[in-house]
């Protein structure tokens, strides 16, 4: 469950292009840590053995060959959080933070984004101990037999080079990969010691459903809500998708107060209502994953996604 931290909080630093796209530039955020993420406790448990045991424990990691660093894959339906659960890892470990964005490598002359890119790792490798994590990693990272543009495939192989630290050492550089579809990357980043780690971020549980609503509509005029009630009804419902609830929620609140001239509460009709016309989009996702897990998954990397669907009655 989410606890209050405000007091434990530091700053983590956070590197970004800035509006012009030609320079480096660093900025501040609050730090979040595990104890800010409800429920995903075998995914935590995971992280922990890849990410922030070898640190605490170095010199049983050193016994076996095993480095502080790496690389993870984090894949699942959009909006589920694997943005967060990056942003919470580098917390954990008190490490710097760089989000890097495809709009950030991209370039408009042969050889930029390549360059680009390198430069991006080796600011990871100046801020270490650092999470580098690669958002929307398919759209860099994608097929190379796919591929029509030689450019592309440069591209690719420079992500390749980078992660096998051919140039500079990776030690205590943390890179964190996060897709939606996972089936479209380049086999070659699946190989060992570049993204052979993969952990699937399912929609949040009820009861984690329960707390998304809760942060949502904190602070907002309201009558006594039944959130409980509410989280029972949204199975399969991402964190993005509770939030836009809420906020056609709010939309009918902020049209009642309009009509009669005076603040009205958002009520429990309210999001009942809002929630007629909505249906998760993880349903799409989940439809394509499982045509793909079920007739083109050699290895079975997918198999929690079928466990998930058959566990929990995706349809």
């Amino acid at each position: 469950m989410t606890k209050d931290h405000d007091e434990q909080k530091t700053k983590l630093k956070v590197i970004q292009f800035d509006k012009d796209r030609n320079t480096l530039i660093e900025t501040t955020q609050p730090k979040e840590t595990f104890a800010d993420i409800g429920g995903m406790e075998e995914v935590k448990k995971k992280v922990r053995m890849n990410f922030i045991l070898p640190l605490q424990n170095p010199e049983f990691f050193k016994a076996y060959g095993r480095e502080a660093g790496g690389s993870l894959l984090l894949y699942g339906p959009p909006g589920c959080g694997k943005t967060f659960l990056a942003k919470a890892i580098a917390g954990e470990i008190n490490a710097s933070f760089l989000h890097v964005e495809l709009q950030a490598i991209l370039g408009m002359y042969v050889g930029q984004s390549e360059h680009n890119l390198h430069d991006l790792f080796e600011k990871a490798r100046e801020q270490k101990p650092c999470v580098l994590f690669i958002d929307e990693l398919d759209a860099i990272g994608g097929s190379r037999q796919s591929m029509r543009q030689h450019h592309e495939r440069m591209l690719v192989n420079q992500l390749l080079v980078e992660l096998d630290g051919l140039s500079s050492h990776n030690d205590g550089v943390y890179v964190i990969g996060a897709t939606n579809t996972p089936w479209y990357l380049d086999p070659a980043l699946r190989r060992p010691g570049r993204f052979n780690t993969m952990l699937f971020i399912p929609p949040p549980a009820e009861e984690e459903r329960e707390l998304i609503l809760s942060l949502k509509t904190k602070d907002k005029p309201q009558e006594s809500l039944n959130l409980k009630k509410i989280a029972s009804k949204t199975q399969h419902f991402s964190g993005a998708d509770l939030q836009q609830l809420v906020q056609d929620a709010i939309e009918m609140a902020l049209q009642r107060s309009l009509e009669k001239g005076e603040l009205q509460p958002m009520t429990d009709s309210d999001l009942t209502s809002s929630l007629k016309n909505r249906k998760p989009t993880t349903l799409e996702w989940f439809s394509t994953a499982k045509n793909y897990a079920t007739f083109s998954d050699v290895n079975k990397d997918y198999q929690l996604v079928l466990d998930y669907i058959k566990e929990n009655k995706v349809r």
